[in-house]
């Protein structure tokens, strides 16, 4: 995947603010709309844009309470590892969902409407589950940042 200082520019802009018009973002990456369109599409298509999402409150939408989950598998074999991988992304509640090295396998952000529904979830999504070795959860106190911007270099110029 390649992509030159012009398309890491408009990268930066969208990162912030992904409903400017082609436009504005062309306007501050120095082209034309049409040229900028162009540009977007190819970054969605490449994969460099996976996808464009607006940032929602938990507590605005009824589940203010987050934990953040850390799981361990009975074994690592891959067809266990999938399995859960599976899992993961059919659950509403999990909203992100890490594969890590370390003490623990997974890292789940999961979120509930209350404590007692996320012990139903808990009961149904990892005691039910013969794979899964262990599971500590971490309940956040507070979301001090949230976001999805990755810091973005302009590739050097040849």
């Amino acid at each position: 995947m390649n992509y030159d200082r012009i398309d890491a520019r408009i990268l930066e802009i969208v990162q912030k603010n992904n409903r400017l018009t082609s436009e504005v973002i062309g306007e501050l990456a120095g082209l034309s709309a049409t040229a900028c369109q162009r540009r977007l599409k190819r970054l969605r298509s490449e994969g460099i844009i996976e996808a464009d999402v607006s940032i929602v409150s938990p507590k605005a939408v009824g589940r203010p309470i987050q934990m953040l989950v850390l799981v361990s598998l009975e074994r690592e074999r891959s067809d266990i590892i999938d399995r859960f991988k599976k899992a993961i992304k059919s659950s509403v509640e999990v909203v992100n969902g890490f594969y890590v090295t370390g003490d623990s396998d997974f890292v789940l952000y999961v979120t509930a409407h209350s404590m007692e529904e996320y012990e139903q979830f808990t009961r149904r999504f990892f005691y039910e589950n013969a794979d899964i070795k262990g599971v500590k959860t971490m309940v956040i106190m507070d979301r001090v940042k949230s976001g999805f911007a990755i810091p973005i270099e302009a590739p050097a110029e040849e």
